[in-house]
């Protein structure tokens, strides 16, 4: 077909550090690369968490501000990734993540780190409010998630405590930090480096923003409940409408079935539906959250697990395995999660059971899915492709 526009994906596939061995092992947590800035600090990372291999540049130029700051003392950060925020001369960290990949850097990095997403209650692990807040805002999530962020950090910060907010001027930094300076009575933007912000509040008495409300819709059949952030929480992606197209006529009764990467839960609810066992599975706790309550919209059952990749799946086998791969990551396109997700079902597949994939066009997932079995192309549309593979 002529005239028709090609997409432009830019692969990033960052190198592994020789101190690491060069294993390229998805689940190996190993010392994060630093600018020269941030000399004499450290961090841990791994594949799957935000600014690997490096840190957030957003949370870069935050610790840099922090540390000219003399910041010292109990700081809660809401968005600790790595930990580097703890290497701060003088910094207790409470440390809070939603990213279970993140989760696991931490917990290796010595913290105690708490799963926890926005709107959480911090009081019983905390009961005393830390006078400082961090927060890396998750531009990539949409506004609806800045929001629940901004309110989380209001209600975490005491009167006459500060906030430092991080962001991306190309992401909207400047318009949230005019609503978080709303809330909060003061504050503003006091760091500058290439199109990243930090900015500086302090919180008057005042009442907290309401967290914006789930939104809700039908697709295939199916009640979803979309929590802000959780992709697609307001719509059926175009990849996973065609992914659960092409399988309309598959028979799932009495199969046991893993939705990797579920999202809100379209496909894992579809699969219940249907007849399935199923399993679903999100690195991201909002998302596992947004599942169980379509799950529960539905009166479907499932088990739904935080979980980086399949680290948190036991033994567990699978006779299919469906996905929509996340891909995206910060500014360029990295594959190391989507391709943890093909070594998983080769991993997790049963003798005989197949996995069913979307992907968008370009991306060269054909390759590693011979590590399974030969790959079948049964759909093409929209930009998008659905791959199929049947372990031998």
């Amino acid at each position: 077909m002529t005239g028709r526009k090609k997409q432009k994906i830019r692969i990033v596939r960052p190198p592994v550090r020789e101190e690491t061995g060069g294993s390229g092992d998805y689940f190996g947590i190993r010392p994060a690369r630093l600018g020269q800035r941030l000399e004499g600090m450290t961090a841990l990372t791994k594949p799957g968490v935000h600014g690997f291999p490096g840190v957030d540049a957003a949370q870069e130029l935050l610790v840099q501000t922090m540390r000219k700051d003399r910041v010292s003392g109990e700081v809660l950060d809401l968005s600790a990734a790595g930990g580097l925020l703890g290497s701060l001369p003088g910094v207790e960290l409470r440390a809070v993540e939603g990213s279970a990949a993140a989760l696991a850097v931490l917990e290796s990095a010595g913290y105690e780190p708490l799963a926890a997403a926005p709107g959480d209650a911090l009081a019983e692990r905390w009961p005393e409010r830390a006078r400082t807040v961090a927060l890396t805002l998750a531009g990539d999530r949409g506004n609806a998630y800045i929001s629940a962020q901004i309110a989380w950090a209001h209600s975490q910060t005491p009167p006459g405590g500060t906030l430092y907010l991080a962001g991306d001027r190309d992401k909207g930094f400047d318009r949230y930090v005019r609503a978080a300076g709303a809330a909060f009575g003061t504050g503003e933007t006091v760091a500058r480096d290439g199109g990243m912000r930090v900015a500086r509040l302090t919180r008057r008495p005042g009442p907290t923003p309401l967290l914006p409300e789930a939104e809700n819709y039908e697709a295939f059949g199916i009640q979803i409940v979309g929590l802000p952030g959780v992709f697609s929480a307001g719509k059926a992606d175009k990849a996973t409408s065609l992914l659960l197209e092409t399988l309309g006529e598959l028979d799932l009764s009495g199969q046991h079935v893993l939705d990797l990467g579920c999202g809100a839960g379209l496909i894992g609810a579809w699969a219940a539906r249907r007849g399935a066992n199923v399993t679903l599975v999100d690195g991201d706790l909002q998302s596992v959250r947004s599942s169980r309550l379509t799950l529960e919209a539905n009166g479907l059952a499932g088990e739904v697990i935080h979980s980086d990749v399949d680290a948190a799946l036991g033994e567990r086998t699978f006779d299919i395995i469906l996905t929509n791969p996340p891909f995206h990551v910060g500014r360029g396109v990295v594959l190391d999660v989507a391709l943890e997700f093909l070594a998983t079902a080769s991993r997790r597949l049963k003798p005989g059971g197949t996995l069913y994939l979307v992907a968008n066009e370009p991306l060269p997932y054909e390759t590693p899915l011979r590590e399974i079995g030969p790959a079948r192309e049964l759909a093409r549309a929209g930009g998008f492709k659905v791959l199929t593979v049947t372990r031998g």
